[in-house]
């Protein structure tokens, strides 16, 4: 008797609870989405944390054995084989997670994540100028991914997955997980946002950056010493900062794009190609006598904060990393990109009457902005990182550079959603790599 009381008891809640799901569709969206992005926010935090204490591992022995920047061509060498023989399938990096997006196809390989942690990890052990978004971005949209099959996910539903993921892995590597999910949804399509996936892309980056902050990983810091009231005035020259942090954006985008088909064009075997881009840059050290312009660069992105740096900063580093990543080596474009933005920034205070620490911030998120197209990334990123009373300023700057950069962009296979001016009317829709 009891126990078909108990059966009967349970159906009653089974039924209830259909019914409940049924008139509020919208519980199991969420159940649904916070197991899934708990479940990947949990491993690419993990992966995160393991990544940037590797990575500063590798940094700081490299600085301390300075010899092996020889060994760069090398190592270059290495990663060209490696990817030459077994990984043509995801060399296409974050340009292979933006179409994945735009068009679901093929599961993402899972070797993605292994092969472009190796070859960061070698790019940076070596004396590469690279970043660390795009492997912390491949590495997450490659363990995503894997989910799609067990949960048995529509291509809509796959969509998500992997904006949910960027989000999570741009969060957690820089610590920035309100930035990283906006980013997610804005890098992949100009101008629109894709509000289906806002609920996993944000549960994503927060609980990733939470699991990379609870393996004790660090992050780098940046003080904004003094913001200046707003005033007419310098909203002009927040202006002018912003037209020209679009300017040097455009700029690293074309020569990117363009010394990366020149080493294809000129080296026909790809394994040779940063083979010579290593002899490249070892040499352009040996030559400059300083190791300031290679790795990630963060001291002196941290000293363009306080000191007037040189205007010629800026532009070696570009170069440096120019050569690097168009020849092969893997990484990323973003951090070079903060060191770009903030020692112009920085520069630009000889002639621009604001605070030095305050243009230094404003590059630092404004190159890129125009750079990858996400303004209201940055701009978040911005205000996350030094603090909301330069908002303003961080969002003149974003919004300035994201116009003037036009429709370039280190990314080849976004999508343009919206075009920037009229002009580009009749070319929505179009990948930025047919215009």
């Amino acid at each position: 008797m009891k126990i078909k009381q108990k059966k009967s008891f349970s159906k009653k809640i089974k039924l209830q609870l259909r019914i409940l799901f049924r008139k509020f569709p919208v519980i199991t969206y969420i159940l649904k989405w916070t197991l899934l992005c708990s479940l990947i926010g949990v491993c690419i935090g993990s992966v995160s944390a393991g990544f940037l204490q590797s990575l500063e591992w590798a940094t700081n022995y490299r600085e301390n054995h300075l010899w092996l920047i020889a060994l760069l061509p090398l190592g270059g060498f290495a990663i060209g084989l490696l990817y030459y023989y077994y990984g043509k399938s995801v060399e296409g990096g974050n340009n292979l997670l933006i179409d994945t997006i735009n068009n679901p196809q093929d599961i993402i390989p899972l070797k993605m994540a292994p092969f472009v942690y190796i070859g960061t990890m070698v790019t940076h052990f070596f004396g590469g100028s690279a970043g660390r978004e795009g492997t912390a971005l491949q590495m997450a949209g490659a363990i995503a991914d894997q989910f799609s099959k067990p949960f048995r996910l529509s291509k809509a539903e796959r969509r998500i997955l992997i904006i949910a993921s960027i989000s999570a892995g741009f969060g957690s590597v820089f610590g920035t997980p309100l930035a990283g999910a906006i980013f997610g949804l804005e890098v992949f399509l100009i101008g629109r946002l894709k509000y289906d996936s806002i609920f996993p892309a944000f549960t994503a980056a927060i609980i990733a950056d939470l699991v990379t902050k609870l393996w004790q990983t660090h992050h780098t810091h940046y003080h904004i010493n003094f913001v200046p009231d707003i005033s007419f005035l310098n909203i002009i020259y927040a202006i002018i900062s912003g037209v020209i942090f679009g300017l040097c954006a455009a700029s690293f985008s074309k020569l990117m794009h363009k010394t990366s088909s020149i080493f294809k064009s000129k080296i026909k075997f790809p394994p040779f190609r940063p083979l010579v881009g290593g002899f490249i840059v070892v040499l352009a050290v040996w030559s400059i006598g300083t190791t300031k312009y290679i790795g990630l660069g963060v001291p002196t992105i941290v000293q363009s904060f306080d000191v007037q740096l040189p205007s010629y900063v800026f532009a070696i580093k570009m170069i440096f990393t120019i050569v690097t990543l168009s020849a092969g080596f893997k990484g990323g474009e973003v951090t070079p990109l903060f060191f770009i933005g903030a020692t112009l920034g920085s520069a630009l205070s000889l002639f621009i009457p604001l605070p030095i620490g305050l243009l230094a911030g404003m590059g630092f998120v404004a190159v890129f902005a125009g750079a990858t197209n996400t303004p209201l990334a940055c701009i978040i990123m911005g205000i996350e990182l030094f603090g909301v009373e330069c908002g303003v300023y961080v969002a003149i700057a974003c919004v300035v550079a994201y116009l003037v950069s036009g429709h370039n962009s280190i990314y080849n296979k976004q999508i343009i959603g919206e075009p920037k001016n009229y002009r580009f009317i009749n070319q929505k829709g179009k990948t930025l790599s047919e215009l």
